[in-house]
């Protein structure tokens, strides 16, 4: 490919020209197909001096190779790069980066990485030898070209497990010797280019390290020689061309991001490898005797280098980055648990809270700043701040907790310490007051609320008395941060139990007047704030006079910023305000839509500017979230209603934007929350109005167009349109075309697996259940759709089979007749009854034993003459199948008489959040506390690591084995025609008309019982008048309008002698 025209196209693109843009960017289009471009590209870089030109051309080339290089072995797209030019590309690409300008140079080692994940080491066998070469060379480009190719090649192993493992355990050996060489050099220099340069070298060791511990780098003299050189970057003294006036620059510098890396590096060794309490068992490699040897050789050594740069910065003698306070609290967090660590530590603790934990903790100028200036980003680093990892109040914050849980003497320090802060503050005149330490202080406390409330905590009962003398004039304060973390520190001792009713008037009062602060981050601190007050009963009472007001305002704020956690706050007024909210129900709703289509319209803006905006996926995350919180405010509020049907009408109407936006702009991540809004408008309504019936247009064009993995979801609402709308599906044929399209879809499409497919069963079976009589033509297709797979496939997953069955059986109870001769047709009869029979106790809930019941009996209506002559000869063993289903009737009616005691118990897997405390103070002695600081602590993270990593094991070895114990499950919410079948009563109608109709048949069928077998069918035809007798009792009853519960509750437990 011509190198000039190709220039000239690149030129072209930038511009100013509309026209001349457009036009040289479909030239590249074209060209980026035909062979040699990549090698026009390269030839290009190496000779241009055009900046523009130049960073252009890469750009082209990165995006060429990310979308064309694919692995030899792989399936090849229609644009791929063909084997000749890869084999160019890969000669001539480190020569090209070992000449490249910086900028240049990065976009090319992210096109060497792409190529190495594809390529290495079986495409390009002399990578490493080309790397060796490079790293020895005796000019600066070449070594460095060596280092970002070795950094290349530790990145492409960075997760690799097993055996692939001994290929770089030898490129460990073979190169990592020099990169320390490399290292221990660039470490004297103070160049910005010596900074790159090491930064790279720290990186190579980073990646090198991160899953396993490679074996040269376990040697003793290596750790050694390492983590020497590590210490030593930490203990430099920052080259003056890295101490920029600007702080978030000079946090960027090269020789500031070295000294990050070496604190991530020699954290990353003792966490993960040299911490013997902390070593997570079955994890591949034994790590026990490096663990040993670093905690009582290097980890003290690296605790005391970090101590002198705490030191430095304590005394104002050196600036350390936000990272570096970060990774040294991270350190001491991991030195907590233990004893060899905790030893070296704890001489020091008092001036570390005092001087390091405490000032971390406080707010800085930029936090105040940021609070008066730009409220809401505030907001979301305050709120959201477990997202910032490497922030160091975020560690400070951990380190506490972890302090105050493992070596409990240290509450009694730290609370000392802030009772002399906030004691000061108190005694100082207003003009002396230092608001800074006191908002620290409030912090702090909040932080430690879970330890100070635990259980048999000696020092809970104190904690009233701190709040009315030390929170509650915070409210008043002049200043917006500390009203705001008044408000903080009330929601984080949520389970404190006040004894004076009159500070819960006071709490109540406050916070509502917080709601209307002038600043936003009050706002918002003291709506989340009284979430948590709701359980108290005065506090609730008085809300109750308010609650309009409350959720005016909720909204307002919900508008104002996009904090998830003001939709959960709106979510529990709704649900315990539902009677106050009714009136204003219609109002809320319009309140709610607006919000939510505006969140979700910024949502679709960001969308579109996807490709070119890189922070698109933590600002779509931050909106999802928002924007799910808001429709599940929406679905409670909808469930409040189910008593108001004219209101519910009216919010169907107003909430059809919602359901429209989301599924019209593919929003995947709200569909769940959508569909169950569908689902509870229709189950609350019980009625299909013309608005849902719109939805359900819309929930069929979503599933066509890619949905169809969301069948799960959807499915409730689908449920609903049947059940209550079959009426309008029998008359209009398109909308069953719909249902039966779904369900033949999701059968045919080969990307879904069992779970949907079982959801394709389900809707199959809704349909023939509530659509008896009407849908004729349809049932032979959903026959052939489960037959087809029950004789091709070898099902693993016994559920799965169970429902492919329950559809074949839901067809014989629909039609027995119609059914038996689309099975004969296919010759599947004989095969279909085995695997029915065979499977009789697999059918364990309530729904399939009555289905079964109810397919037998419309079996046994058939004369002798209807019989298919495949099955004639067991034919006899309907009535020993509808034997063995009576007789374990009444115990699945139990259980699921259970399932619904539990749901309506709320029993239903909720999570107690009290067990988290359980015991914490318990047996702690404080008068003999010496003993247990001294001693190690469990870590409680590794055991819970431990028992995922053995649950991981036994999941893996049960993989392609049959699920024998994959039950169905009773299903307490579950709602079909069946639950109005009176099982006894059809069978004895079934059995007297056979005996009538068909004497001999009759005679048959009967001749095959056992004695225990004919006192079962004799216990289940006197239960059949039983249950006659009591619903005639009923009748009469309602007639005469006297109470009809306890004959309810006699008629909902059958009785089968010989049960077992």
């Amino acid at each position: 490919m011509d190198a000039a025209g190709l220039r000239s196209c690149i030129q072209g693109t930038l511009s100013p020209d509309a026209n001349i843009r457009q036009q040289a960017e479909t030239e590249l289009k074209a060209a980026e197909e035909t062979p040699g471009f990549l090698d026009a590209l390269l030839n290009i870089l190496g000779a241009e001096q055009d900046n523009g030109v130049r960073l252009s051309t890469v750009v082209y080339l990165k995006n060429r190779v990310n979308k064309g290089w694919v692995k030899a072995e792989d399936t090849q797209p229609a644009n791929s790069i063909t084997e000749q030019e890869k084999a160019t590309v890969r000669a001539r690409l480190v020569p090209t980066i070992a000449t490249a300008q910086p900028n240049t140079r990065a976009q090319l080692v992210v096109a060497l990485q792409k190529i190495l994940h594809c390529d290495f080491p079986k495409h390009w066998p002399d990578f490493v030898d080309v790397t060796v070469k490079l790293l020895h060379a005796q000019d600066v480009q070449s070594v460095f070209a060596g280092l970002q190719c070795l950094l290349a090649i530790c990145r492409t192993y960075r997760f690799k497990l097993g055996d692939s493992r001994g290929d770089f355990d030898q490129i460990v050996a073979t190169t990592f010797p020099q990169l320390l060489n490399i290292g221990n050099s660039l470490a004297e220099e103070t160049s910005i280019e010596a900074g790159e340069m090491l930064r790279t070298v720290l990186k190579a060791y980073k990646h090198a390290i991160y899953f396993e511990l490679p074996l040269q780098l376990r040697a003793h003299e290596a750790m050694v020689n390492w983590c020497t050189l590590f210490l030593r970057v930490v203990a430099k003294d920052p080259p003056a061309c890295s101490m920029l006036e600007d702080l978030d620059e000079r946090e960027l510098n090269h020789w500031w991001k070295c000294k990050k890396w070496a604190y991530v590096n020699l954290n990353r060794l003792f966490v993960r490898y040299g911490n013997p309490a902390s070593l997570q068992k079955g994890n591949g490699e034994d790590y026990t005797e490096v663990a040993k040897s670093f905690i009582s050789t290097f980890a003290p050594e690296i605790l005391k280098g970090y101590l002198v740069q705490i030191e430095k910065w304590v005394q104002k003698q050196a600036w350390l980055s936000k990272p570096c306070l970060s990774y040294t609290l991270t350190f001491m967090d991991e030195c907590v648990k233990p004893k060899q660590m905790w030893d070296h530590l704890r001489p020091h603790m008092p001036i570390l809270i005092r001087h390091l934990v405490f000032p971390v903790l406080c707010q800085s100028d930029e936090d105040l700043e940021q609070f008066d200036d730009e409220p809401a980003e505030y907001l979301h680093r305050k709120l959201n701040f477990y997202e910032e990892v490497s922030a160091p109040d975020v560690a400070a914050t951990n380190f506490l907790v972890t302090l105050t849980k493992a070596r409990r003497k240290q509450t009694f320090e730290i609370l000392t310490f802030i009772n002399e802060i906030v004691n000061r503050y108190e005694a100082a005149p207003d003009d002396q007051k230092n608001p800074r330490e006191k908002e620290g202080a409030l912090r702090m406390i909040g932080t430690l609320a879970n330890v100070i409330l635990g259980k048999k905590s000696p020092i809970a009962d104190q904690v009233e008395y701190f709040f009315v003398r030390h929170i509650f004039p915070e409210f008043r304060s002049p200043h917006g941060f500390l009203r705001a973390r008044a408000c903080d520190t009330l929601e984080k001792f949520e389970s404190l139990d006040f004894k004076d009713p009159n500070n819960l008037t006071i709490i109540y009062r406050n916070i509502l007047e917080s709601m209307a602060d002038e600043a936003l981050p009050v706002r918002v601190e003291a709506a989340l704030a009284l979430q948590p007050l709701i359980r108290h009963d005065p506090i609730r009472q008085m809300m109750q006079q308010n609650i309009p007001q409350i959720m005016q305002q909720l909204l307002k704020l919900a508008n104002e910023v996009d904090v998830d956690a003001l939709a959960n706050v709106m979510e529990d007024f709704v649900e315990v305000f539902a009677t106050e909210l009714t009136p204003f129900a219609v109002a809320l709703t319009e309140q709610l839509r607006d919000t939510y289509v505006r969140i979700v319209k910024e949502l679709i803006d960001r969308n579109e500017l996807r490709e070119t905006d890189e922070g698109y996926g933590d600002f779509l995350d931050d909106k999802s979230i928002t924007a799910l919180g808001v429709l599940q405010t929406i679905g409670t509020l909808i469930l409040t209603l189910e008593s108001t049907p004219d209101v519910l009408a009216h919010l169907e109407t107003i909430l059809m934007p919602v359901i429209t936006i989301t599924l019209e702009h593919k929003l995947y991540d709200l569909y769940n929350e959508i569909f169950e809004i569908i689902d509870s408008c229709t189950f609350a309504a019980k009625t299909i109005s013309p608005t849902m019936w719109q939805a359900f247009e819309l929930i069929h064009q979503t599933f066509k167009t890619g949905a169809e993995l969301y069948l799960e979801d959807m499915l409730p609402a689908l449920e609903n349109f049947v059940n209550y709308g079959y009426g309008a599906l029998l008359q209009n044929p398109a909308y069953l075309e719909c249902m039966v399209d779904m369900v033949r879809t999701i059968f045919k499409d080969e990307k879904v697996g069992g779970v949907d497919r079982i959801c394709g069963c389900k809707l199959a079976e809704i349909l023939m259940l509530n659509l008896r009589g009407g849908i004729d033509e349809r049932v032979p297709e959903f026959i052939q759709l489960a037959m087809g797979i029950l004789t091709n496939d070898e099902l693993k997953v016994k559920s799965y089979r169970i429902h492919l069955m329950e559809m074949v059986i839901n067809a014989v109870y629909y039609n027995p007749r119609l059914s038996l001769t689309v099975l004969e047709a296919n010759g599947w009869t004989h095969k279909f009854f085995s695997l029915w029979f065979s499977s009789i106790d697999s059918f364990t809930r309530v729904h399939d034993k009555k289905l079964s019941i109810g397919a037998i009996t419309a079996l046994l209506t058939l004369r002798g003459d209807e019989v298919p002559h495949s099955v004639q000869q067991g034919w006899p063993r309907l009535l020993q199948g509808i034997v063995r289903l009576f007789q374990t009737l009444p115990a699945a009616m139990k259980n699921r008489e259970e399932a619904q005691r539990e749901e309506d118990f709320g029993l239903g897997g909720d999570y107690d959040e009290d067990e988290e405390d359980e015991g914490e103070w318990e047996h702690e002695d404080w008068e003999q506390e010496e003993e247990a600081e001294t001693t190690d602590v469990k870590d409680e993270s590794t055991a819970y690591l431990d028992f995922l990593s053995q649950q991981a094991a036994k999941f893996n070895s049960a993989v392609g084995e049959d699920e024998a114990d994959d039950e169905l499950e009773e299903e307490s919410l579950l709602e079909t025609p069946l639950d109005q079948m009176e099982p006894y009563g059809l069978f004895k109608a079934a059995l007297h008309s056979l005996s009538q109709q068909d004497p001999a048949l009759y005679a048959q069928l009967t001749a095959t019982l056992g004695p225990e077998e004919q006192q079962i069918i004799k216990a289940a035809i006197e239960n059949a008048d039983k249950v006659a007798a009591q619903q005639a009792a009923l009748q009469e009853q309602q007639a005469n309008g006297g109470d009809t519960s306890g004959v309810q509750q006699q008629q909902q437990q059958p009785h089968t002698n010989g049960a077992s």
